[in-house]
């Protein structure tokens, strides 16, 4: 197995995972801590400020935006702290469908105008990133943990859903631009997918670009999240590269198999079960 053991001993020897709620100390620590991420929206009280000397109106939708992250974040916290604690794969299992059911749901809400959009977002995220979660845990790359499978799949679901969205959306799109031409494909014989073949590429390649040229770009433009966190944590920059290339590789996995599958459940949506376009489909704007 590859040890990524190694790059939580900095994070464990300062003793914030082991933190307990139920420890008196947990509370002032826990306030302490806040205190830098309260100094850092000075910051954006300089966006705000800005937004206004400009009248872009802004400023509620900012400060909205600002609160709500907070208040996830620290409820996400106290939550993965439990399941943290608990070590149970039902607990694993739990969070890794939540994630995937508001991704689903996201993504659905981008291609709106897909009939049963958010179901098939939601399957298609849960293919890719299960399909590639298992290949990191047979390969033995990640023990299945709930330290490491849920922020690991957090990943794969939220680039998953970025991607899956796109594909929905474009492919809807270009076959209502060019629908002469899919139905021409269809009066010579063609099969749904024959017909809608280039539509799909396109689609496709629009969905998946930005991800491989982050993979192409990663480090000589700027360095991931995942890896400036391990960084500044402690961990050896050696090690933290090692994990990073780990968390490219699963991204272009998952996202691809989610957005490859999202297109197969859409055909049904498109078409009759006479091979014939449905037009209720395509006739809302």
């Amino acid at each position: 197995m590859i040890q990524f053991d190694s790059l939580l001993s900095p994070l464990e020897n300062s003793g914030l995972i082991k933190m307990d709620p139920s420890d008196p100390t947990f509370w002032k620590e826990f306030l302490t801590g806040m205190l830098k991420p309260v100094a850092a929206t000075a910051v954006v009280a300089v966006a705000m400020a800005l937004s206004f000397s400009q009248k872009l109106s802004l400023e509620k939708e900012m400060l909205y935006a600002i609160a709500r992250a907070f208040l996830q974040l620290s409820i996400i916290g106290f939550v993965l702290q439990f399941i943290f604690t608990q070590n149970n794969a039902g607990w694993i299992l739990l969070a890794y469908l939540f994630m995937v059911s508001i991704a689903g749901y996201t993504a659905g809400q981008r291609a709106k105008h897909v009939p049963r959009g958010k179901y098939i977002a939601g399957i298609s995220i849960l293919t890719g990133t299960s399909v590639t979660m298992f290949l990191l845990v047979i390969l033995s790359v990640f023990p299945f943990t709930p330290r490491y499978i849920i922020p690991i799949a957090g990943m794969m679901v939220g680039n998953s859903m970025t991607v899956t969205g796109v594909t929905m959306k474009k492919l809807r799109d270009d076959v209502k631009i060019q629908k002469n031409m899919v139905e021409t494909a269809l009066a010579l014989g063609a099969t749904p997918r024959q017909a809608t073949l280039q539509q799909v590429k396109r689609a496709l390649v629009l969905a998946l670009s930005p991800v491989i040229d982050n993979a192409k770009t990663v480090g000589l433009i700027s360095l991931p999240g995942a890896m400036t966190g391990l960084i500044m944590g402690g961990a050896s920059p050696i090690e933290a590269v090692q994990l990073q290339i780990v968390v490219m590789n699963m991204m272009i996995g998952a996202s691809t198999v989610s957005s490859i599958f999202s297109t197969y459940l859409c055909w049904p949506a498109f078409f009759t079960k006479a091979y014939q376009l449905e037009y209720k489909v395509f006739s809302v704007e």
